[in-house]
């Protein structure tokens, strides 16, 4: 089949792009949004058109769902098949979510759950996925120089959350308004499973919000995009996953030496290593095979689902500790594969062990490489996806 991928940057872009063409399919890339952010959607809409009209293509895809590219399917009668893999994304409320010619295929449960109802038959569940051939290279090709660089006891590669924290905009709130909201969050931080905020917001609530936030996100075309649910996914549950890490990284760099590869501000946590930003394709792979133990701290807006990080570390052989998700038994061992924690105490517990114990550390590790590579790499994900987007005629190319 022939595809047009439309990219804007996300990491694991390259890798989907190899996972196709390792199944035999023919992709097509447009890639101006990766260097110009201030396309607007007319001129996207304009660029996919011409390209479809001078390459004709079996189905548009890209990484998160974007509503002018179902536009665009939509009057070319053409497939639109997108994965998300980030939470949230408001885009996924558009009204043109409902089009025929949408395959929307979303890596959270809660999320498919949440968006299934507007276009059902057209939403899926699928989970994310890793391309362990591209991380082994890296690795294996490393020099002992590099390898040494990248050596942690405990590493942790992502945001703080605390540069892109739309909550920090709340302005003079009362105080009845600060106390509930702070004691909704302090009560959500320590819950790992669920996700209890949005049914505990009110109307009353959500308005004060509203009312003592200046520009509270309102989606700029027609939608189902609520309040509530915006104030939820968006607001507080980045406020709580800044608040976690924090606390997390805090708690565990008074006891442990901890490197934080991030672009984030570390002024706060004075005993973290901060290492900057880690190059996705090249450092990462490195970080995460070398480092003893390798943290994942879901962001809350994930509310169900296993993040990215995750494939990624055990295709890297790495060894993964991670607050627990609903999802992660469905899809590895807990304990055998993986380590989760169930509290901050549990988790620097587990840390302190999983230090002191390197032969159960590398038999997990081995483990989780093992089910990532039998279950999840993105050629055995992305057959899935197409069956499903084509279930009477979809056969994978013979190799």
């Amino acid at each position: 089949m022939k595809l047009l991928f439309y990219r804007y940057g996300s990491i694991c872009e390259p890798d989907i792009i190899e996972g196709f063409q390792e199944l035999g399919h023919t992709v097509q890339e447009i890639t101006e949004e990766i260097t110009n952010k201030s396309l607007t959607p007319q001129e996207s809409i304009q660029l996919v058109s011409n390209t479809l009209l001078e390459h004709p293509a079996d189905f548009v895809f890209s990484i998160n769902f974007f509503p002018f590219l179902s536009e665009v399917c939509n009057i070319f009668k053409l497939p639109y098949l997108c994965w998300s893999v980030d939470s949230p994304v408001m885009e996924l409320f558009a009204t043109s979510i409902t089009h025929p010619c949408n395959r929307i295929f979303l890596f959270d449960r809660a999320q498919y759950e949440e968006i299934f109802p507007l276009n059902p038959g057209h939403v899926f569940h699928l989970p994310l996925a890793a391309n362990i051939k591209q991380k082994q290279r890296q690795i294996h090709s490393a020099s002992a120089a590099i390898r040494s660089k990248f050596t942690s006891d405990i590493s942790f590669v992502g945001s703080l959350y605390t540069e892109k924290c739309p909550y920090n905009k709340l302005t003079d709130p009362p105080a009845y308004l600060s106390g509930y909201l702070n004691g909704l969050m302090e009560a959500q931080l320590r819950i790992y499973g669920g996700f209890i905020i949005e049914d505990l917001l009110t109307d009353e609530i959500v308005e004060e919000f509203k009312a003592h936030l200046p520009g509270f996100f309102t989606y700029p075309f027609d939608s189902y995009l609520t309040d509530r649910k915006t104030m939820a996914q968006l607001y507080l549950g980045n406020k709580i996953s800044a608040m976690e890490r924090l606390s997390v990284m805090e708690r565990l760099s008074k006891r442990f030496s901890v490197d934080l590869y991030t672009a984030s501000d570390t002024s706060a946590l004075p005993l973290v290593n901060n290492r900057g930003l880690a190059k996705t394709m090249e450092e990462m792979p490195i970080i995460f095979h070398n480092s003893k133990i390798n943290l994942n701290m879901t962001s809350k807006s994930i509310r169900s689902g296993l993040p990215l990080r995750i494939f990624d570390i055990l295709a890297c052989n790495g060894f993964v500790l991670t607050n627990f998700q609903p999802e992660l038994p469905e899809f590895f061992r807990p304990q055998e594969d993986l380590v989760y924690y169930e509290n901050l105490k549990d988790l620097a517990s587990k840390a302190d062990y999983f230090l002191h114990h390197e032969a159960q550390r590398r038999e997990i590790a081995a483990n989780g490489f093992e089910t990532v590579q039998k279950y999840h790499t993105y050629p055995i994900r992305l057959t899935q996806m197409l069956e499903i987007a084509f279930p009477n005629n979809y056969q994978e190319v013979p190799q």
